[in-house]
Order: C-alpha cells, then sequence, then structure tokens
C-alpha cells in the first residue's frame, strides 16, 4: 500500500517462460496428487462429524481433490457458541490490530500464499489461470486492503463538538453473530463476506458452498495464518437446511452476509420474518443474488468492441459469474455484418482441462448446474421460437463439459432471454436500428433482475438515453465494455430488484450494514437548574 491509501494488486500475465507460470504448474502438480482430509474449524479447533463428502474437479469429476466433514445441528451450535463467547473479547481490540491481522492476510496471499489458493480455485472451480488470478489472488488482496481503508474512512466520520460539548460516534459491531452463506464461484466473495463483519468486530458461523469447501479451507487458513483469533471465523461447511435451521432461530442472529440464488435468500429472509419476535436485535440482511445481465448495443456501436464484449462477458468462466451476459440486443444493421465473425469465433473456443493454459473455459462446476444448461440448450434445439447457430453440445464423461452456446431468437420473451442459466449460453434478440428507443424499454422490463449491464454505442446521446432508461435495470452500468470484471475500489459490485439488496461490496457502503452506531454526547458544564432564561419574570 501506498502512504495514499491501497492499490489495485497487480494482475500476473503467467506468460509462457514465466516464473510465475513455472511455480503455478508445478503447485497444480502437487495439489492434484494428494487426497485432503478437511475438517471444520469451530472456536480454533479441528471438528470431524464422521459424515463426509467428496469435493471433485468438474473437469475431471473422478479425480477427488478432498473429503470433507459436513455440520450437523449439533456442531452449528457449537460454532455460535464460540462466535458468541470469542465476541466478547474481539469486540474489544483496537481497531488498528484487527485491522493489522487482515492486511497481512493480504501480504501472505500476494507472496507465499498466491499459488495455493489460486491453484485450489482453478481445479475446485475449473477457472483457468487468468480467471484464478483476478478472483482468488486479486480481488481477494483487494478486498483485504481497500476494506481497511474504508474502515478507516468510516471511523474517521464524527459529528461536530460545539463549545463545551464533546460528541463522538462509537461504531460498535452488531450484537450477536453473522451468519455468512457463500456461494461457488469466486473464491474472493468467500472470502469477503465473513472477514467484512469480522474487520468491523464481529464474530462470524462461516457456511460455503459444498463444492468449494477445498478453495474455501485454504482461505481459512491463510485467515488463521496471519493471525485471527479462535472463534472469530467458525467454518461450518454442511447441508444448507441443517445449518440455517439453527442458525436462522438463534436468538444472537445479528446479520446474514450471502451471496447465492435469489429463491434461497427470498426463503431465509422469510424464516428471518417468522421468528423475528425472538431476535436480540432486528438482523442485518445483505445479499447478492441472481442477475440476467444484458448487452444492448446501438448502431453506432464498434463492431469488434461488440464480438469481445459478449465473448468474454459471456463465457469467460463457463458463464459462471453473477455478472456474465446472458442476453444480447442487436439492431438488424450489425447484427448482418457480425453474426459470421462471432459464430467462428465461438466455435474457435477451446475448452478442457484447465491445466491446458490454452483453454479458455474449463467445466461448469458440477452435474446439477450441468442437466439444467444442458436442458436449456435441448430445448432450444426444439423449439420454434430460438435457432442454435454455434455449440450446443455438451458431455460429462469426463467433466461437466459444455460447449459455448449461441442461440438465436425472434421472442424477446423466449426462456433463454427472460431465466437465469447460469452457463455458457447467451441468447441474441435483432431489433429494427429504428427500434432503439423501444428496445430499451424491453431491455427494462424483460428480467426481474437488477445486477449488471452494458450498453455498446459511440453516439453519445444513444449513450444517455441508454441510461436514463436503464437507470435502475443494472447495479453496475457498463458503457462499451462486457458486464462483468468489477474491481474493488474502482466498481463497487451489486445490484437491485430481484438480485440483492445493493450494498455494494468492495466500497463502505458495504462496511456500514456491519456496525451498530452508538452516540455519545459528554457536556463538560452540565446545567444546574431546571429553568430556561424564557421563564424568567418579566422587569
Amino acid at each position: 500500500m501506498s502512504s495514499n491509501g491501497p492499490s489495485n494488486e497487480v494482475v500476473r500475465s503467467y506468460a509462457p517462460g514465466s516464473l510465475e507460470r513455472h511455480s503455478l504448474k508445478r503447485t497444480l502438480a502437487e495439489i492434484s496428487a494428494v487426497s485432503t482430509e478437511i475438517p471444520l474449524r469451530i472456536g480454533g479447533r479441528d471438528v470431524r462429524t464422521g459424515t463426509t463428502a467428496n469435493v471433485v474437479m468438474p473437469h475431471n469429476h473422478r479425480h477427488v481433490l478432498a473429503t470433507c466433514h459436513m455440520a450437523g445441528a449439533g456442531e452449528v451450535a457449537q460454532a455460535i457458541h464460540a462466535a458468541t463467547d470469542a465476541h466478547r473479547d474481539w469486540s474489544s481490540w483496537k481497531f488498528e490490530d484487527r485491522a493489522a491481522i487482515f492486511l497481512r492476510a493480504a501480504d501472505l496471499l500476494s507472496s507465499s500464499w498466491r499459488n495455493i489458493v489460486n491453484g485450489s480455485t482453478m481445479l475446485n472451480q475449473s477457472k483457468t489461470v487468468h480467471q484464478a488470478e483476478i478472483d482468488s489472488a486479486c480481488e481477494m488482496i483487494d478486498f483485504l486492503r481497500f476494506n481497511v481503508e474504508f474502515a478507516r474512512q468510516i471511523l474517521a466520520d464524527q459529528p461536530i463538538s460545539p463549545e463545551g460539548v464533546s460528541n463522538s460516534l462509537d461504531y460498535r459491531p452488531l450484537e450477536g453473530f453473522v451468519y455468512a452463506v457463500t456461494p461457488f464461484n469466486f473464491t474472493s466473495i468467500a472470502g469477503n463476506l465473513p472477514s467484512v463483519p469480522a474487520l468491523m468486530g464481529n464474530t462470524v458461523v462461516w457456511k460455503c458452498a459444498g463444492t468449494t469447501v477445498f478453495s474455501n479451507y485454504q482461505l481459512m487458513k491463510l485467515f488463521e495464518a496471519a493471525g485471527l483469533p479462535p472463534g472469530v471465523i467458525n467454518f461450518v461447511p454442511g447441508n444448507a437446511a441443517i445449518v440455517s435451521d439453527v442458525v436462522l432461530r438463534h436468538r444472537d442472529l445479528a446479520g446474514i452476509h450471502f451471496t447465492g440464488s435469489t429463491e434461497v435468500f427470498q426463503g431465509m429472509w422469510r424464516r428471518v420474518g417468522e421468528h423475528i419476535s425472538s431476535y436480540r436485535s432486528y438482523p442485518r440482511l445483505v445479499g447478492e443474488t441472481g442477475g440476467k445481465d444484458f448487452i444492448v448495443a446501438h448502431a453506432s456501436a464498434d463492431d469488434d468492441a461488440v464480438v469481445t464484449a459478449i465473448i468474454r462477458g459471456s463465457f469467460e468462466f463457463q458463464g459462471q459469474k453473477c455478472s456474465a451476459a446472458s442476453r444480447i440486443y442487436l439492431p438488424d444493421t450489425m447484427w448482418t455484418r457480425i453474426r459470421e465473425q462471432l459464430v467462428a469465433t465461438i466455435n474457435d473456443i477451446k475448452v478442457g482441462d484447465i491445466a491446458d493454459f490454452s483453454n479458455f473455459m474449463g467445466a461448469v462446476i458440477d452435474v446439477k448446474s450441468f442437466r439444467k444448461i444442458s436442458g436449456y440448450v435441448e430445448a432450444a434445439r426444439h423449439t420454434g421460437d430460438a435457432t442454435i447457430l454455434a455449440g450446443g453440445t455438451a458431455d460429462d464423461s469426463v467433466g461437466y463439459f459444455i460447449r459455448p452456446t449461441l442461440i438465436v431468437t425472434k421472442n424477446p420473451a423466449y426462456s433463454t432471454m427472460c431465466e437465469e442459466i447460469f452457463g455458457p449460453v447467451v441468447t441474441v434478440f435483432v431489433y429494427p436500428e429504428k427500434d432503439w428507443k423501444a428496445v430499451l424499454d424491453l431491455v427494462d422490463q424483460t428480467s426481474p433482475y437488477a445486477l449488471t449491464g452494458a450498453v455498446m454505442a459511440n453516439d453519445r446521446r444513444a449513450i444517455d438515453e441508454a441510461s436514463a432508461v436503464l437507470r435502475y435495470a443494472a447495479g453496475n452500468f457498463y458503457i462499451n465494455d462486457k458486464p462483468t470484471g468489477a474491481v474493488v475500489g474502482q466498481q463497487p459490485f451489486g445490484g437491485g430488484r430481484a438480485s440483492g439488496t445493493n450494498d455494494k461490496a468492495g466500497s463502505r457502503l458495504n462496511l456500514l450494514r456491519w456496525i451498530s452506531a452508538r452516540t455519545i454526547k459528554e457536556t463538560r458544564k452540565p446545567a444546574r437548574n431546571y429553568r430556561y432564561p424564557f421563564m424568567e419574570p418579566e422587569e
């Protein structure tokens, strides 16, 4: 970090012949050669339940990376007890002492821990080296460093104190514990959701996605290596229904930090509502959920820029980013020019084992996702509403591989234009160039989600029109860029409508949700008589 605050971690290229490429490949081979046993981490101790599940490589699902122990109701209760017990001490730590732990974690991750966390993410989530580097290394490092700076800014915000009075704000952590529920797709999100509340003095029960226990466990070990005290973050992978049932009924639940499906988050919100009178305080609910993210191009847009935005925005990490583009609106004049180029480029994309650095895509995360995504592709093959122009094939014999798929439809309400797929499938709707303003309304009204979106145009008036009409259609709005790749400190991330509470990870806004301010007024010369001057008698 510079004296003026943090700067974003530099993304390594892993170019042929580089030392970083050689050392990472060696780490990949070492990780692949063994199978790890992963315990729960409760109160700083390993807990083994005997109820286990396998964690596999999506691109080679017969290869077991790890066997993880799964929490039952008893272990969840233990984790809550550990968190509430640790809260008394941790919440009283000076902020700078808490911050030092997470800054050390960032330093470790930027150096000696980089390969193990990146390599674990590549193998566990089937991410290419670039996708892992920008996620599990750079974004995680940025979260840790920038969150400290955001917290300092918050703590420095104090009220005015007139003569004779001292006013201050005590930024207390929430009273109770925070429940962090993290997704499979980003290791950095999995690390950020429990660490942000912890930085602000809270203690956490962390349930990660069952498919990614291996990479997430590396982060738990990283935090502890950096000096995180026992019980501050408790790592309890397990069946979501079992874990949540215990957590959501507990009187000390102070908040939920969630990234996942809209359906699950809404279900949790309902459960909190049912138990609202039994909690010590009103739980803070912070969630980033689904998306049906769009690219809309104006006739003035650059053809090559549109093609690149579609390819990178739709197919990086197999379309499994919350922000991935999955519905495209192109003017007819542009479509006639770029159709062949777009199809040829998609057909040229290499898909396979991420240890082969020439591959652009790996496999989707598991068999459930494979079947869901394949189902949409098969439905498109047998309908009169859509045509598959590229891809459209899938093979799960070795890994959960789905070719990047391009669909074109004449029906803007076709299922793949409206429903979240979360895979490498993108659908194009071609509109008459003259209907630009009408298509903006269509983009706004088609989906219940409002996470990310992009407008491609060189006509400034068209950009302004799109920005106005689509003001509430995306929490992260991109102009002449793909709708993915938000950077901490540059593009705070989050959406509205059915996409979440829009509390903007990577900004001060998110940190504010994990504190409960206390106003303190100290009067140096207290009043000694209840009477006011206006009460004195007339002369």
